[in-house]
């Protein structure tokens, strides 16, 4: 694992983890998220998090604020806080735009969008393909979502021939099972360099975790504080927030339940990609690199896992590529 280094608010500077990914380019350990920010919040959120110290931005179509985080980006850079070797920039290629032609605009689109001249990671968002138009989630007359039998490894050589072209330096997939990775890295040219998966105290997903290890795959967790705002989230479901064994920990480290569950998280070796818009919560997610989890308090957040998946997409569970079907081991 090799050591790079960020900035803080006051300007100190902070080591930030970097792991080397199996494209021989490394990608820092602590990212910034973007999902679920909105068009009017995400620019200040994202000028905030480079003050603060976060290199790896964590982007993708679907979250439809790509053009107001390439405005920030760009005045990062001209404004001589970052240049574009500083940065890592992730985004990832949305379900109606799985074939080969559609996946090769959406990955030209999305550079232009963020204005960063090339991505250092671009995944396949899901492994379900949607019917191609012009919009996200095309719904049909019965309310369900209108898919494709497009394959997923169209999309893939599209994203490999992106990395021969030196549009993206590493592809990866996010919300594959093992089966489909086992798949992709037998028919493709160039291997998987991450897998990201919703990954928090409560779905921990360690025994994935390791397979990726073994196969050379880095492994980013997303939804690392069990995020309480999306969409799919039912009434009555924990907040990890005010989990009292975090909240313990965190006293005799005088951090918080969310420091704590990114800190186990960084521990376990993975990437993880917090989001917030608050200046305040920006900055707290960046300050868990100063201090380590014993092996006892490690374990008690291990036992905090509920095999509670977040976000299983239920919607399309009608997809012959719907992930879940299968225990992704």
């Amino acid at each position: 694992m090799e050591i790079g280094n960020g900035t803080n608010g006051a300007g100190n500077e902070v080591p930030v983890p970097k792991i080397l990914m199996n494209s021989g380019y490394t990608m820092p350990q602590l990212g910034f998220g973007t999902w679920l920010a909105g068009k009017n919040e995400i620019g200040h959120a994202v000028s905030d998090a480079i003050d603060v110290g976060y290199r790896h931005l964590d982007c993708a179509q679907i979250y439809q604020n790509q053009k107001e985080i390439g405005v920030s980006i760009e005045k990062a850079i001209q404004g001589g806080k970052v240049t574009r070797q500083d940065l890592f920039i992730t985004s990832k290629v949305w379900n109606t735009c799985h074939s080969y032609e559609k996946a090769s605009k959406a990955i030209d689109e999305i550079i232009a969008d963020l204005r960063v001249g090339y991505l250092d990671l671009c995944l396949i968002h899901w492994p379900m393909s949607y019917y191609e138009n012009d919009g996200y989630v095309p719904f049909g007359p019965d309310g369900r979502v209108l898919l494709s039998d497009v394959d997923y490894m169209d999309t893939w050589r599209a994203m490999e021939d992106a990395v021969y072209a030196g549009k993206v330096r590493s592809i990866g997939l996010s919300n594959f099972n093992t089966q489909q990775i086992e798949r992709v890295e037998t028919e493709a040219r160039i291997k998987p360099a991450v897998l990201q998966v919703e990954s928090h105290p409560y779905f921990p997903q360690i025994k994935l975790l390791l397979w990726c290890i073994e196969r050379g795959i880095v492994f980013t967790g997303y939804s690392t504080l069990a995020n309480n705002q999306h969409e799919f989230r039912v009434e009555g479901q924990p907040n990890l927030l005010t989990e009292e064994t975090l909240i313990e920990i965190g006293k005799d480290h005088s951090k918080s339940a969310a420091q704590i569950a990114l800190r186990w998280a960084l521990q376990k070796g993975m990437i993880v990609i917090p989001k917030s818009v608050r200046r305040a919560r920006i900055e707290e997610n960046f300050d868990v690199l100063d201090f380590d989890l014993t092996k006892e308090e490690m374990a008690r957040v291990d036992a905090l896992d509920r095999n509670w998946r977040m976000l299983p997409l239920e919607r399309d569970d009608h997809h012959a590529d719907w992930p879940f079907r299968v225990e992704l081991l």
